[in-house]
């Protein structure tokens, strides 16, 4: 009777041991939202940390779900080295641009395409490190914006700012002459109130009887 009470007491204990150990996992950091324009070659970073050194049989799988929510697709996978996809929408457009040694599980996408837009999946195992979280980034693909909306901005900007230099300029001149009038008018008003005066002081002087 005393060998299986120890026993089960024994297995209680390692239970109860196993769930206040923590347990090891990989954590996976990635941006949460990246914007980038149709056409162009965008890379897709990804870093990891992990509790345990690297492993040989480190793997990395990035999958990709489109904005309909339709089933997951593989984008690239890393085992020992980088395997690109054969098949499927991202087929000699996804090159490898990590460097295992420094944490680094990063992609590239080439020609980027409105079907693109959807959310990207990062996942990296580290055994014995083999769960943990999953970096997720959500891409977003822009219309390129065409040289004739460029040109038609640029020369919107540059017509503005050509109309406030005037604008400002026309402001000045009529400050300006609107100043040199209110001092010219000043100046007549001082030059007939001096006529006024000696006006009235000849008359005074005429009215003033002389002395016998």
């Amino acid at each position: 009777m005393h060998g299986p009470n120890w026993l089960g007491a024994a297995l209680f204990l390692g239970v109860q041991l196993r769930a206040l150990w923590p347990v090891a996992a990989v954590e996976v950091h990635t941006a949460k939202e990246v914007d980038a324009v149709n056409g162009t070659n965008l890379r897709l970073k990804c870093t990891f940390s992990s509790s345990s050194p690297i492993s040989q049989q480190l793997s990395v799988i990035w999958n990709f779900q489109p904005e309909d929510q339709s089933s997951h697709e593989p984008v690239f996978y890393y085992l020992k080295e980088p395997y690109e996809m054969t098949t499927g929408r991202f087929k000699e457009r996804v090159t490898w641009d990590g460097n295992i040694q420094r944490n680094d599980v990063s992609i590239v996408i080439w020609n980027l395409q409105p079907s693109d837009n959807g959310t990207f999946t990062c996942q990296v195992k580290n055994p014995p490190d083999v769960g943990g979280t999953v970096g997720e980034v959500r891409l977003r693909v822009v219309q390129k914006v065409h040289f004739s909306e460029i040109h038609f901005l640029a020369v919107a900007i540059g017509s503005a700012c050509v109309l406030m230099i005037i604008v400002v300029i026309v402001v000045i001149f009529c400050r300006h002459h609107r100043k040199k009038q209110q001092e010219k008018r000043t100046e007549v008003a001082d030059t007939e109130l001096t006529e006024k005066e000696k006006l009235q002081i000849g008359e005074e002087k005429e009215a003033t009887p002389l002395d016998d």
